[in-house]
């Protein structure tokens, strides 16, 4: 058994196609299964800025830079795993595909969680005396289109089995958590759903929206979706600070009751990952730590 990191001392990543991208500290690595069954490496040093500049490592703004930070090296990270995983026979997606896409599923995204709700709660705004309820109502719209987007997710086999990335990710990060040397056999015991996820963020993010969104009274349909948009940035704060709380905390019972909800949407993006697929999760994780 190695040494256990500090509490303080975070790790974490995503899955991408064929692989998984890990970062710690001021190190990123993407480990990729190329078809030959090699694993392809990209590695890079990056001082995140809430590092770089004081005033954006604050509490409830450092949320916001660097879920923008870990959006753009997503997209590079995904942009790397399509050029080693793809088959050369296909026809592998330019860089500016890749942010044409993210721009146009951003705008869908836009479309559905901000302008559907926001439409739904001035139509039945007239018919509800009750601010509170109204708002509950539009994160059920919400929380059900969003529900119904993950289902449709698990229709796609490419999906299924980024969830099994997924999955091998946070097994790894829970071995290397608790201080196991970093091998398959460690890594496979350990769930596959963890605290600090971003499937959980996102749920919080609908959570902290239900009551700021209560405070912004019953304006009409355009200036709700005007609203929404400006206070994006105070909703992902204040959400980044939950969910590095309960992944703190967890070993508290009251934390892990309000971790539970998001653990239990983990359900649908992760899978139990295979062997292969938890050595290039492990792969990845050394190349950082």
């Amino acid at each position: 058994m190695g040494c256990k990191p500090n509490p303080e001392d975070i790790a974490g990543g995503q899955a991408i196609l064929e692989g998984v991208m890990m970062r710690h500290g001021d190190k990123i690595a993407a480990a990729v299964r190329r078809p030959d069954g090699e694993i392809a490496f990209q590695e890079r040093h990056y001082v995140p800025l809430t590092k770089r500049y004081k005033l954006l490592g604050r509490m409830f703004v450092r949320g916001t830079v660097s879920l923008f930070e870990m959006m753009i090296i997503g997209i590079q990270c995904l942009m790397f795993s399509a050029e080693v995983a793809l088959a050369e026979e296909e026809k592998k997606p330019q860089g500016w595909e890749m942010y044409v896409s993210f721009a146009i599923s951003f705008s869908i995204a836009i479309f559905f969680f901000v302008v559907v709700p926001a439409f739904f709660f001035t139509r039945v705004k007239i018919y509800i005396d009750s601010l509170i309820l109204l708002n509950v109502l539009e994160g059920c719209v919400r929380l059900g289109i969003f529900l119904c987007f993950l289902a449709a997710t698990l229709l796609m086999a490419d999906m299924r089995r980024v969830y099994m990335y997924h999955g091998a990710e946070h097994k790894t990060v829970f071995a290397w958590e608790d201080g196991w040397d970093l091998t398959v056999e460690n890594v496979k015991k350990y769930s596959t759903r963890h605290p600090r996820c971003g499937t959980s963020f996102i749920l919080f993010v609908m959570i902290v929206s239900i009551l700021i969104f209560s405070l912004l009274g019953r304006p009409d349909f355009l200036h709700r979706v005007l609203y929404k948009i400006l206070l994006m940035p105070v909703i992902a704060g204040i959400s980044y600070e939950a969910i590095r709380f309960t992944g703190k905390y967890g070993r508290f019972k009251l934390v892990r009751m309000l971790s539970w909800p998001g653990l239990a949407l983990q359900k649908i993006t992760t899978r139990e990952p295979d062997d292969d697929q938890i050595e290039v999760a492990i792969a990845a994780m050394k190349k950082v730590i």
